[in-house]
């Protein structure tokens, strides 16, 4: 089988699971576990935060952060692609009672002028995004993602980020990443994850993508910060006791598996330059910045093409009905690439 669905397809390795076998465990919501605790800590410190809380998905960390720098009836500022907005099903309304201000980016990366243009529509003169209103909402916090899934796993330059941050500091919001895929980001932009990390009040991380573990996303940000956190978690049902088995694989993954996501961009970038090759099939291989490809299709609907694909055990995403996205994992070699990318052609 070759599933190029998404990076959280993954199955553990052998090594993995003996990990998790073998990881010492407690209750994690007395702070009693072990692992969670060496997990957390290895997570702060390759991000450069003084704490992080381990959760079970992106969802919940994200909608924790969210909910732990705002209020009820306050609004945040994010692409209108996002995760956060368009695939955590209304979370930042039903759990935060939140607005959302959409920002039109360019596959999901926007930068200072954007978030003045978004500025001046609100309040060009003040010190915070509104005045000071009892019919306003009050403008609290910044969200970006990176890399983007929605924009085909493109990545924030550094740049780009520090503009935004000028802009939210100037205006007294915070900063939240949603970072699920910061490992790839880093990876292409050939940083540390902390030099991404740095620009942001908050980040959410996630283990069970690239990663290849099959559980686990984590929050960082301060003391004071992640100590709210975990109340919040803790209200929305996310406090787990011995958590440490699944906590032991993203501990494996974050020491052993993040180095080989070039393997993945490689990949991507390979089954992008053939793609381009196919006829019917519109792609620019430019737009592959990490392991997410999205391509169009001219001659046939994305559901016939990933249904006639899955006949010879190879699955893809119908994005929309003429778009399919596809993501290079750690179960994907290359030459499955080129196998795929066979079957392509003789599908089309």
């Amino acid at each position: 089988m070759i599933d190029l669905r998404s990076d959280t397809v993954t199955i553990p390795t052998a090594e993995m699971r003996e990990a998790m076998a073998q990881a010492p465990v407690g209750d994690d919501v007395y702070g009693e576990d072990p692992t969670v605790n060496a997990l957390e800590e290895r997570v702060a410190e390759i991000l450069g935060k003084d704490a992080a809380i381990y959760m079970s998905s992106g969802t919940m960390t994200n909608q924790v952060a969210i909910r732990t720098h705002t209020e009820p009836g306050d609004e945040i500022l994010i692409d209108k692609n996002a995760h956060i907005y368009f695939y955590e099903a209304g979370g930042t309304a039903a759990l935060s009672g939140v607005i959302c201000s959409l920002i039109s980016g360019e596959r999901g990366v926007f930068g200072g002028k954007e978030m003045e243009a978004v500025i001046s529509e609100k309040e060009p003169h003040t010190t915070t995004m509104r005045p000071v209103d009892l019919h306003l909402p009050r403008t609290k916090l910044v969200c970006l993602e990176n890399t983007t899934n929605r924009g085909s796993g493109k990545v924030w330059p550094l740049e780009k980020i520090a503009e935004v941050e000028k802009v939210a500091r100037s205006k007294n919001l915070k900063m939240h990443l949603d970072g699920a895929r910061i490992w790839n980001a880093a990876t292409n932009l050939k940083v540390q994850e902390s030099d991404i990390a740095n620009y942001f009040d908050s980040v959410s991380v996630c283990f069970s993508k690239g990663l290849g573990a099959p559980v686990g996303s984590a929050l960082v940000g301060s003391f004071d910060f992640i100590r709210e956190a975990r109340r919040f978690r803790k209200q929305f049902g996310g406090g787990m006791r011995q958590a440490g088995i699944v906590a032991a694989g993203a501990l494996y993954a974050l020491d052993n598996n993040r180095k080989r996501l070039i393997e993945d961009h490689a990949n991507a970038k390979l089954f992008a330059k053939g793609l381009q090759d196919i006829k019917g099939i519109q792609i620019n291989p430019k737009d592959v910045e990490t392991n997410i490809i999205i391509f169009s299709l001219s001659e046939m609907s994305s559901h016939e093409f990933t249904e006639r694909l899955s006949e010879q055990d190879t699955h893809m995403l119908p994005w929309d009905d003429s778009s399919v996205r596809a993501v290079t994992n750690l179960m994907v070699k290359e030459d499955q690439i080129i196998k795929a990318l066979e079957q392509i052609r003789s599908v089309l």
